[in-house]
């Protein structure tokens, strides 16, 4: 029998030598091969992170980042530390890759060659039923699709699932996020963390949108790859706006005529990811949240039940996903479903949907990772379970 599972401590506690004695107390007796520690951003995270370490065992590894809210089995939390001890029938292997601004692909391609050196394999023998990656990154660098390419250059048959390091600052001239790995509190990189196991295991995602059938085309695009001049060979802003009934006005992400209701997503498969507009610019252009191609064809989504869709995904998809009854989940949720929520006065039904979640814990991520895309408005997560094998 395999199995693996997580035991989950919180604490709002501000001094870092207490927080980290109140979440290991509250842990018990657990000796846990991997931890996961997800803080608010307006913390001491190098002093939290020293005194998280000095009390662990030597061989428990650390990751870990700064949040715009703290994730887990009571709901969602501001101002908390949660952390999370993983135990059970795995190994884990950390890859750090720095310099995530000069050399995203870089920074991919050394972080997964780390995490392979320390299970003695290749990147290109990693069997993706037995191996899956979680990738966390300093979200505001805006590098995660070039840091995708490299993490899977040398086998892109892996499955990845993640999110991006944030903080609860909205100016973005103030924002910035931290990474922690082992004893390492870092910016500007990514961590990398490979599983290797025997026991079931799921990467999923939840987005709150139904299909409709609707489509776009993104005729005209810039040399960024992120704006869209035309849609439909029309000003791009004035063609969305014309599709929703609404004026340019109304489209900015989190307006409730807007993009948040009525976004886009690229169609894989039998699935959509979410790639979803972000604002209108003045030249008539819109800046999206994701790397666009031209001439590529978007889905209109539209928006369905925040919280109920949410619960449907705790009860319903994961345990099918895992196999049963789930022991464990590391969970990646989009800050813009968070505060789009509480726009609507939906907060609380959202974040009471996390009591349906298997013992979890996560964070209010800066845009998600999921399958090697960068996508957003979207839940990405990590389960595991237990098999009799």
């Amino acid at each position: 029998m395999a199995r693996i599972d997580l035991t989950s401590a919180r604490t709002s506690e501000r001094d870092p030598e207490r927080a980290a004695e109140a979440l290991l107390t509250s842990l018990g007796s657990v000796t846990p091969k991997l931890v996961t520690v997800f803080a608010s951003s307006d913390r001491d995270h190098r002093a939290l992170n020293a005194a998280l370490r000095a009390r662990l065992p030597r061989g428990t590894r650390i990751i870990g980042a700064s949040t715009a809210g703290e994730i887990d089995r009571d709901g969602i939390h501001d101002g908390t530390v949660v952390l999370s001890a993983l135990t059970g029938d795995f190994d884990v292997a950390l890859g750090l890759g720095a310099d995530l601004s000069a050399d995203a692909i870089g920074a991919g391609a050394r972080a997964m060659q780390r995490a392979c050196d320390e299970l003695g394999v290749r990147p290109q023998e990693l069997d993706p039923r037995r191996h899956v990656g979680l990738v966390i990154d300093d979200g505001f660098r805006f590098k995660k699709e070039e840091l995708l390419l490299g993490v899977l250059d040398r086998n892109p048959a892996l499955t990845l699932v993640g999110g991006g390091a944030n903080c609860a600052e909205s100016d973005p001239a103030k924002q910035s996020a931290v990474l922690h790995v082992d004893g390492e509190v870092v910016t500007d990189a990514a961590v990398f963390a490979l599983f290797r196991t025997s026991a079931p295991w799921a990467a999923l995602r939840s987005h709150w949108y139904r299909p409709t059938g609707e489509t776009l085309r993104i005729t005209k695009i810039d040399e960024t790859c992120t704006r869209a001049l035309e849609i439909d060979g029309k000003p791009a802003a004035k063609r969305y706006a014309e599709l929703l009934g609404v004026t340019v006005d109304d489209l900015e992400f989190g307006k409730p005529g807007g993009f948040a209701r009525r976004p886009t997503a690229l169609k894989v498969g039998r699935e959509h990811f979410i790639r979803a507009p972000w604002k209108p610019l003045d030249d008539g252009s819109i800046l999206f949240a994701n790397l666009i191609d031209e001439g590529v064809e978007l889905e209109l989504m539209q928006l369905d039940d925040l919280a109920a869709s949410t619960q449907r995904f705790f009860e319903e998809e994961l345990p099918r996903r895992v196999g049963g009854d789930p022991t464990a989940a590391l969970l990646f949720h989009c800050t813009a479903r968070d505060w789009y929520a509480k726009g609507k006065g939906e907060h609380a039904a959202l974040s009471k949907a996390f009591t349906k979640a298997p013992p979890s814990a996560g964070l209010n991520v800066f845009f998600e990772i999921y399958s090697g895309f960068q996508i957003n408005t979207t839940l990405t997560a990590l389960a595991f379970g237990k098999n009799d094998d």
